[in-house]
């Protein structure tokens, strides 16, 4: 699936990945190939891209939100950086 993390000043991550892993507002979560449409707020914390079964990479964001949508999903957050 197709993973973008986006905020206001930049694109930070775009490519291809097996996975990601977000921290929700209500708890974290994990979004993997397939998955169903939908819309979730996120807070500030760690999100982890699992970019295949092995290799990943790790980004503190700040609060924003997650669209799932068509194998697509686009992270729109205040701020990120990579860890």
């Amino acid at each position: 699936m197709n993973l973008e993390i986006l905020t206001p000043e930049s694109k930070i991550f775009s490519g291809e990945v097996y996975g990601v892993q977000l921290p929700g507002i209500s708890g974290s979560f994990e979004v993997l190939d397939k998955h169903a449409p939908m819309v979730s707020a996120l807070k500030n914390g760690n999100l982890k891209i699992l970019k295949d079964k092995s290799a990943t990479a790790l980004y503190t964001i700040q609060s924003g939100f997650v669209e799932v949508l068509n194998n697509k999903v686009t992270v729109l957050v205040e701020g990120a950086k990579e860890l």
